[in-house]
Order: C-alpha cells, then structure tokens, then sequence
C-alpha cells in the first residue's frame, strides 16, 4: 500500500480590500505609510516615514547612527498586484520558485511590499511587518542567512522567529490582544501544525 504525500500549501495572494471604517488597533501617530507610493524603488524612509522615530528602531541591536545610515541606504519596491512584504533576496530561494512563486530579485537591500498592501493594509499590520523585515536587513548585514532551505521549516528560523518575537514585543507594548496577533500570524503557506507552533515560539496564546 502507498500513501499519499500532502502537498504542503500553496502561497495565496488576494487583493487587500479598500478599507472601511475606523481601525481598531492603529499603528503609533508617527508612523505615516506613503499609501500613494508609486511602483518601483523609493527610499525606505520616504514610503515609510517616521520609521526611524520609532520605539522599535531605537531597539534594533547594535549602534542607533549606523541602524539609521542602514535604513537611509535601504529601498522600498512598491510591485502592482498583491502580497504582503518581504525582503529581496539576491536570488530566488528554490523552493519558493518550486512553488510557482518568482521574488523581486536585488543585490541590494531592498523591502518589496505590493501595492495593494501598502494602499490598503491595517496600519498596525504595515507597522509589524516594516519593523520585522527591517530586522531582516540587519540580520543580513550581520552575515546571517535568511533563507536556510527546505530541511529547517519556515516557522523554526531562527531569524524569522526573532523577528516575529521583535514585532509582537511591539505590539504588545501597544496594547493589541492576542485575538489580532493571531489572525495577523496567520501565514497562508504553512500547515496548522507550523501556524501553532509560531504561535508558541512568541507566546501568542491559540484561542
């Protein structure tokens, strides 16, 4: 007898709807998203502005001048269509172009977020995610590796959990309750099992 291997998830990209309504979790008053922000390479701190006035950003390891002089030199790529935020990395990793999937590629250091998730997201959520993805920049400017293969699962990185923790220590300093954590971890690609155990590794509560 065989068994069937389970396809892991595929990555789903829907449009983010216009917002309606007041948010029920803003991000911090400083914090001003470019929401009109053309296509294309920007300065990280024209389409995210006020980032680098942040409690976060005073917290990211090492010397706050050369964080600041990093985050100057650092682009933000504003692509059409939808998706969330990542960081470019010099080539597509394989097992993200194994699952259809083609990345912004760029030598340099560079945050793609698709318009329609910077026109359209929660600002708490466009919050979370640039003060995580910019900790990836740093990571990379340790020497780290950001994408480490198949064999150790997204969820168990050692640099995606510090910077999943880095955004929920954030968020909690804020006030968000765990019910918008969990919905806002909800990774689209990763198996429920993978999605609770990032639930543990930040000390978000499952129900």
């Amino acid at each position: 007898m065989t068994t069937r291997r389970r396809r892991r998830p595929r990555a789903a990209f829907p449009k983010i709807p216009p917002r309606t309504g007041r948010e029920p979790h803003p991000a911090p008053r400083g914090f001003r998203p470019k929401r009109d922000a053309p296509a294309g390479r920007s300065p990280l701190l024209e389409v995210f502005a006020g980032l680098e006035k942040t409690v976060p950003f005073r917290k990211y390891p090492g010397d706050d001048a050369a964080t600041l002089r990093i985050a100057r030199q650092t682009w933000a790529h504003v692509t059409d269509g939808p998706g969330w935020m990542y960081v470019a990395p010099r080539r597509t990793p394989p097992e993200v172009r194994a699952a259809g999937f083609r990345m912004v590629e760029s030598q340099d250091d560079e945050i793609v977020v698709a318009s329609s998730y910077l026109a359209n997201g929660p600002t708490m959520d466009l919050y979370l995610d640039i003060i995580h993805e910019f900790l990836h920049i740093l990571q990379r400017r340790q020497g780290r590796e950001l994408w480490v293969g198949r064999k150790v699962p997204y969820v168990d990185r050692p640099t995606e959990v510090e910077a999943y923790a880095f955004s929920v220590a954030e968020a909690r300093r804020l006030h968000v309750p765990d019910r918008y954590l969990r919905e806002y971890l909800r990774v689209t690609w990763v198996r429920k099992s993978e999605y609770l155990r990032l639930l543990r590794h930040v000390g978000v509560s499952s129900a």
